[in-house]
């Protein structure tokens, strides 16, 4: 997998969590004309578990209602079933599944109050 994220820092938001001094995890978001884009999520091992994924989350439906968008949208592999759990949990639902390489890509939204 190839990024560039000396462009994806310049031009997408990054939210940081930390515990203490230690970076825990990340929030990277992209605004579209009628959603928030959830393009990465992601909590170190040994802070996982402890609820600062579904914060980022929540902190991202915040400032989409923030900037008057009220839907997300991400894409995540069906074999992370701990991140779908998650999400589920959070209210997004599955709109689309889509074969990709040796997996299932699925498409999620939440629609915001």
């Amino acid at each position: 997998m190839t990024v560039d994220y000396h462009k994806a820092l310049n031009d997408n938001d990054f939210t940081l969590a930390y515990l203490g001094d230690n970076l825990a995890g990340l929030i990277e978001t992209i605004a579209h004309g009628d959603h928030l884009w959830i393009e990465n999520v992601a909590v170190e091992p040994q802070y996982q578990g402890r609820g600062i994924g579904g914060a980022l989350l929540r902190h991202a439906e915040e400032k989409a209602l923030a900037a008057g968008l009220r839907e997300m949208r991400l894409l995540t592999n069906e074999s992370f079933a701990t991140n779908v759990v998650l999400y589920e949990k959070l209210g997004y639902v599955t709109d689309r599944r889509e074969p990709f390489m040796n997996g299932i890509t699925l498409y999620m939204s939440k629609q915001l109050a």
